[in-house]
């Protein structure tokens, strides 16, 4: 069970709704990947006026936990007003934060992140900051308030996987609260593989959207977040430079 400030989730895959190839594909996307929560920019979705194509009529609301983001947000400012919209929809009290410094890369400003974590924390929302893969700035997030870290493997929508897994670890084997790897998935072998490392939960969009077969992949992604947390809880084992006998010599005959 994942649990995210007061909110819990039996799915540990989390699933963005942009660019999908069509309303229908991405309902059906949606359903093969057993997720219960779904992201979405609030920028980019008219949640006011109703003879809009909306993604939300497409789908059975009661089965989902919407996580508004603050896509396109670069200040404080813009993520605080954003989250304040998302809000007065009376969509969910979680927002995933993020406040991005670079409009060639998308890296997220750190600086910006956590001046806005700081501020919607104290006004009571569930915060998720959209962060880089750097273990003091994910100490500062949580120590801040932050409900949730979520580092990313690569640029979003860069499909490049994780980059770097040893700071990734850092940060989960330090982290009070829930780690969801977020950005940079493009297989399921990425998804096992944060998995493994010990996070809580993966976010992806574009491995999903993007797929030649969304439903497909959405699918193969659901079973990878579980194959992935199953094997963490086993415990693997330990890596060797020199072979081992599967059998051992005791009891065989001469």
């Amino acid at each position: 069970m994942l649990k995210i400030g007061n909110h819990t989730f039996h799915s540990r895959l989390f699933l963005g709704t942009g660019k999908f190839p069509s309303f229908e594909v991405q309902k059906k996307a949606v359903d093969a990947s057993g997720t219960e929560v779904l992201t979405f920019a609030v920028r980019r979705m008219n949640i006011y006026q109703q003879d809009q194509p909306n993604f939300l009529e497409m789908l059975d609301l009661t089965r989902y936990k919407l996580l508004p983001n603050t896509a396109g947000a670069q200040t404080v400012d813009e993520a605080v007003r954003i989250a304040h919209l998302a809000r007065a929809s009376g969509l969910c009290d979680m927002i995933k934060v993020e406040v991005i410094a670079d409009t060639k890369t998308l890296l997220p400003d750190p600086i910006a992140t956590l001046e806005a974590t700081k501020i919607l924390v104290e006004e009571g929302f569930t915060v998720l900051p959209y962060t880089s893969d750097d273990p003091i700035l994910a100490r500062k997030l949580w120590e801040a308030g932050a409900h949730a870290i979520m580092p990313g493997g690569s640029p979003i929508g860069s499909g490049q996987g994780l980059l770097n897994p040893l700071y990734l670890r850092y940060i989960i084997e330090d982290s009070p609260v829930p780690v969801i790897i977020d950005a940079g998935i493009g297989s399921p072998a990425d998804v096992a593989q944060a998995m493994e490392l010990g996070a809580d939960g993966v976010l992806l969009n574009t491995a999903v959207s993007g797929a030649k077969d969304p439903v497909k992949m959405a699918q193969a992604m659901k079973w990878a977040v579980e194959a992935g947390r199953l094997g963490w809880e086993a415990g693997r084992i330990p890596k060797k430079v020199v072979a081992t006998a599967s059998s051992p010599k005791e009891g065989m005959l001469d």
